[in-house]
């Protein structure tokens, strides 16, 4: 039986983002892009319903032993469900995660309709502005054209916020890998080498000429990083 691994997407990210792991390591893994219900949640504590949502999805799925990948908000979902059900979880894997601090630039409100900004702020996600293909920047411009969904983004991200993690993170028993851009501008490397050092079990790779979504930019680094990581299993 393949092992299960479980990849998160942040908080404008989608399915798509991790299209070249699911191609690379799906021969080998199980693997799990559940959609996180951003939109869905009308809490007081709205990370709190994505970590519920992702215990739910892993209890329903008869899920065991996992390994847990997240980018961006879907770190921060990764590091507080690992940290509430540490056996249930193989390996974390974090890339530009929240939780420790996460450079909120695209302001207190997305700009709705304003096509030239949104494709400035997708951009700014990576060191080669290219990686902003217009479909990925049509895809997040759909959703700010929504004012409901405008106003989750905005909840959820004042919710990861408020989740300051550093208490929790030497707790946290798991071996972990830490795979950061170098060039990440929305959690800097400063973010990384601090996640490492609160991580008891943390290894730390850097990639060159890489931004916030490392998966999306330097597919191939990526995943061989991981790789090599899984093969210590």
């Amino acid at each position: 039986m393949k092992q299960s691994m479980i990849l998160l997407h942040g908080l404008f990210g989608g399915l798509s983002n991790w299209e070249g792991v699911v191609t690379h390591f799906q021969p080998q893994y199980d693997i799990h892009i559940p959609s996180l219900p951003i939109y869905d949640a009308h809490t007081s504590d709205q990370l709190g319903y994505l970590v519920d949502f992702l215990s739910q999805y892993i209890r329903e799925a008869g899920l065991q032993d996992v390994i847990l990948v997240g980018n961006s908000l879907g770190g921060h979902v990764a590091i507080l469900y690992t940290h509430r059900h540490p056996e249930q979880v193989a390996r974390l894997i974090l890339t530009g995660s929240s939780g420790l601090y996460e450079n909120t630039s695209m302001g207190s409100y997305p700009k709705r309709g304003n096509y030239a900004y949104i494709k400035e702020r997708v951009a700014y996600t990576f060191y080669d502005p290219a990686v902003a293909t217009d479909a990925l920047v049509a895809e997040v411009f759909q959703t700010t054209t929504d004012a409901q969904k405008c106003y989750c983004i905005v909840r959820m991200a004042k919710s990861a916020n408020r989740n300051y993690v550093a208490a929790i993170l030497p707790e946290i028993p798991i071996r972990t890998l830490l795979i950061w851009g170098t060039e990440d501008k929305i959690t800097p490397p400063e973010v990384a080498l601090e996640f490492r050092h609160h991580l008891p079990h943390a290894t730390l790779v850097m990639i060159d000429e890489c931004g916030h979504a490392p998966m999306m930019e330097r597919p191939a680094e990526f995943n061989k990083i991981l790789e090599t990581f899984l093969a210590e299993i």
